[in-house]
C-alpha cells in the first residue's frame, strides 16, 4: 500500500451535502443600521466558509475594523457602495469583487441613493456567529432600524470575542 493510499485509509470519511438556499431564506438580523442573512455557515460547510447576503440602505455599512482569522470578499449585486481596505477607496458598482486578506482594516458605505446588495464571503467559515450574536433577529415587513450608536459596544465586545477589532 502506498502512504497515500494509507493516509487515505487512516481518515474518517467526509460527509459533504448539497446545500440550496432559496431566495430570502437564511437567519436574518439587524446590525448597523443593514440586514445580513447567513446563507451558509461554518456548521454548513465544515468550517470552510461562511456566505452571508447583505441589504445596505443609503449612508450604512459598517466602522472600520478587521479580521484576524478570516479573509473576506464583497461581491456587489446591486447598487453601489465605497469599500475602504488598506489605505485605499474602491468604488464598487454591480458585478465588482473586493478581496480583503485578514488583518487588513476596511469597511464599506453605501454611498448611493438606493439600497445596495452584496455577498460577503469568509473563509474559513465561523464569522456568521459574530453577526448572529451581535444583530437583532430582523422582523419581516418592517424596516431597517437605523444605526444606534448605543448598539456599538455590544458590536464592539462580540466582535472582539470573534478576532475583529474597530480601527
Amino acid at each position: 500500500m502506498s502512504l497515500l493510499e494509507q493516509q487515505n485509509t487512516d481518515k474518517p470519511p467526509t460527509v459533504r451535502k448539497v446545500l440550496h438556499i432559496p431566495a430570502g431564506q437564511g437567519r436574518s438580523v439587524w446590525l448597523n443600521g443593514d440586514v445580513y442573512s447567513v446563507k451558509v455557515g461554518q456548521d454548513d460547510s465544515e468550517g470552510t466558509l461562511a456566505v452571508l447576503e447583505a441589504s445596505v440602505p443609503p449612508g450604512g455599512g459598517p466602522p472600520l475594523h478587521d479580521h484576524r482569522h478570516e479573509d473576506e470578499a464583497f461581491y456587489l449585486i446591486e447598487g453601489e457602495l465605497e469599500i475602504y481596505a488598506d489605505g485605499e477607496t474602491y468604488r464598487v458598482r454591480a458585478g465588482d469583487f473586493v478581496f480583503v486578506p485578514r488583518g487588513v482594516i476596511h469597511g464599506f458605505k453605501n454611498t448611493g441613493l438606493h439600497t445596495a446588495k452584496q455577498l460577503l464571503l469568509f473563509t474559513p467559515g465561523g464569522f456568521e456567529r459574530f453577526f448572529l450574536e451581535a444583530g437583532k433577529d430582523a422582523a419581516p415587513g418592517q424596516n431597517i432600524p437605523p444605526f444606534d450608536p448605543a448598539d456599538n459596544p455590544t458590536a464592539v465586545t462580540v466582535g472582539e470575542k470573534y478576532g475583529s477589532y474597530q480601527a
